[in-house]
């Protein structure tokens, strides 16, 4: 101890002050390591005046704040949970069809736009400042010392030394759990959950090119009506082209045409998309071949004389034979010609005996050598009908070619295919009258070998290979069946319908580019943000009644301010500018602080060591053989009366040049 600290603490023994030795309201008990000078702040001029002193009021510390910034949390969970239910049901959010920002990714937009807005709901990850919606306020973690110095009672390391903003969110929450500071814990920890933000945020929105339905009238082109140029054989032989084809080249059915149904032609909307569709309701004509195998054990393939020419003849199961002109003729052939043959001939039945070769059963037939050596043949029996329906078409808008087709109900206005002349009978489309006109019957010959050696040559490119289709049951069956639909579909997109303009509604569905809000980051992002307002609520409320009774003319965290809280408490004596963080507390350590009640200024307290009521100083003293008449700490009620009998009570301002009332 220095001579000049020793001499002021004798002097300060042995002089009394004007209220005698009771001096002990401005300091502790025992004797300090330094000496306050708080009484001689003077009392602010609003205590004067009768009103409490103003405080600082931060602006994110008004109540507007206070109970907006949770609310304005809690809204947009409520809101963004009800966008992302709309977005489901809605398919999501309609946006530009065409990129209004050039180069720019409509995707880049709809990740980096609610990856900024999210930055500014959460503090940065040194914990140095806050966003301007974030719930963990810079105020409450620079205050949260001042309020326990209010508590009073404090040691250094829970106040003074306390500094939440150096040491991080993380560690903050473990030592918001050693000191019990729960409104900094659920501060930090909801500051933990906002740092989901920005990966919930960023991938939040996409962009899908999602299916979306328009109502439209369109322009129905055609009616159901028998063509005027069925007789030239023009729309038979171009179908027999198609399916030739379709066999070879895998072209599917043209535009109109779906498997056994053919639909009238309509207009399409301009301006269509790669993938865009259009639903119809329209009349279409279903056409069916009813082909069959021949009666068990009826083909016979007998040789002529026992040569290479051979006769066949089978019977259908309704009793039909093959017959050339109505009568009943076997079929000849000779293999010396080719091993492999087919072909098709009409049928004559004995329950329908009809006149006109076009629109008979007929028979499809095909031989081939077994093992290269073992004569066989295939018979396949047809009979076509047909029949109008009101249909529900799908068409592809970049093609034509239709999706699907299916029957909506039945079609009964009147018509010239199920009405006179044609009475509903269907072309068999390969069998025709004899035509004088030799470009008419080179079609004939044409269409009629074409299905049937289309049929054939796509049995023998089979990968099985061509014997193991004439060994199935039904493999030579299948395959008529398919390409002879097909056929006869084609021709009757050309025979049955004539061309006639109608209105009739269509919906368009094309892929159109939406934004969605996916559900699963939506739901947990709207979640977080309704959990945070709800703890943001308790937490600023909190804070709000702390902030209430803590009077602060400055904002913390200022040198100027510190200075201006410690420059009377006398503590700062033992302190040098270069201790480090460790020197700090061990020169603290020992010391309590709090809040003066009426200047606002902290103040320090020694704890009592030794002989109550004696500090360190005294202890020294005692031990020189002098003594520091000062009450101790259990004779603070004493020394109060006493000041208010002789009209000083401890809340009035005096100084030493203050004179006694007489």
């Amino acid at each position: 101890m220095t001579e000049s600290r020793r001499h002021a603490i004798s002097n300060q023994s042995l002089t009394p002050t004007v209220l005698g030795d009771f001096d002990g309201q401005y300091s502790s008990g025992s004797t300090k390591r330094f000496r306050e000078t708080v009484d001689s702040i003077p009392a602010p001029e609003d205590e004067l005046q009768g009103r409490r002193p103003v405080a600082f009021k931060p602006l994110y510390g008004q109540l507007v704040f206070t109970l907006g910034t949770p609310l304005v949390f809690i809204a947009m969970g409520i809101a963004l949970e009800i966008a992302t239910d709309f977005s489901s049901r809605n398919g999501g959010f309609k946006v530009p069809q065409v990129n209004v920002f050039g180069t720019v990714s409509g995707q880049f937009l709809s990740s980096i736009i609610p990856t900024f807005c999210s930055c500014a709901q959460r503090p940065p990850a040194d914990g140095s400042s806050t966003g301007s919606f974030s719930l963990v306020p810079f105020f409450i973690e620079t205050t949260i010392g001042c309020f326990e110095l209010f508590r009073g009672n404090a040691c250094a390391e829970e106040s003074l030394l306390l500094d939440y903003i150096q040491r991080g969110p993380f560690f903050s929450i473990f030592h918001a759990m050693r000191w019990k500071h729960r409104i900094v814990f659920l501060s930090t920890l909801t500051s933990f959950i906002t740092y989901s933000f920005s990966p919930l945020a960023g991938s939040i929105f996409q962009i899908r090119q999602t299916p979306q339905t328009e109502g439209k009238p369109i322009t129905n082109l055609e009616t159901i009506s028998l063509a005027n140029d069925i007789g030239q054989l023009n729309a038979f032989l171009a179908a027999a082209g198609y399916v030739n084809a379709a066999a070879l080249h895998g072209l599917g059915d043209p535009p109109f045409v779906f498997r056994n149904w053919s639909t009238a032609a309509f207009d399409f909307p301009k301006n269509s998309g790669l993938n865009d569709t259009l639903t119809v309701n329209t009349t279409a004509i279903s056409t069916l071949t009813n082909c069959a195998n021949p009666a068990g054990g009826s083909i016979q393939l007998v040789p002529i004389n026992s040569t290479v020419v051979f006769n066949l003849t089978a019977t259908s199961v309704e009793g039909c034979v093959p017959a050339v002109d109505g009568q009943p003729r076997n079929i000849t052939f000779d293999t010396s010609a080719a091993t492999q043959q087919y072909g098709v001939v009409g049928t004559s039945c004995p329950n329908d005996p009809e006149p006109d070769p076009n629109f008979r059963g007929i028979m499809f037939w095909y031989f081939h050598f077994r093992d290269g050596q073992v004569p066989e043949a295939k018979t396949i029996f047809c009979s076509p009908a047909l029949k109008p329906f009101a249909v529900t078409a799908t068409a592809h808008l970049i093609d034509g070619r239709l999706d699907s087709c299916f029957m909506s109900g039945d079609y009964n206005e009147s018509n010239n295919v199920t009405g006179p002349p044609q009475n509903g009978r269907a072309f068999n489309g390969l069998i025709f009258n004899q035509s004088k006109d030799p470009f008419i019957e080179a079609r004939a010959t044409a269409i009629s070998s074409g299905v049937s050696g289309t049929i054939f040559r796509t049995a023998s490119e089979d990968p099985r290979g061509l014997q193991a289709i004439f060994d199935l049951p039904n493999g030579m069956m299948d395959l008529t069946n398919t390409i002879y639909t097909q056929h006869l579909s084609v021709s009757g997109k050309s025979i049955y319908f004539t061309k006639q303009n109608s209105s009739i509604p269509a919906e368009s569905v094309s892929l159109q580019p939406r934004l969605w809000i996916d559900p699963l980051p939506g739901h947990i992002l709207s979640t977080c943000l309704f959990v945070i307002g709800v703890l943001g609520l308790f937490i600023h409320f909190l804070n709000y009644r702390q902030r209430k009774k803590l009077i602060l003319a400055t904002p913390p965290g200022s040198i100027a301010s510190i200075t201006a809280l410690t420059a009377r408490s006398g503590f700062g004596e033992l302190l040098l500018p270069y201790d480090t963080t460790l020197q700090l507390e061990k020169k603290l350590e020992g010391i309590k602080f709090r809040l003066d009640r009426r200047t606002g200024a902290i103040v320090a307290d020694d704890v009592p060591e030794g002989v109550p009521g004696m500090g360190r100083d005294d202890a020294m003293l005692s031990l020189l053989g002098k003594h520091n008449e000062r009450l101790s700490q259990h004779s603070t009620s004493s020394q109060a009366a006493y000041q208010t009998a002789v009209g000083y009570p401890p809340w009035v301002y005096k100084t030493p040049y203050e004179k006694l009332p007489e």
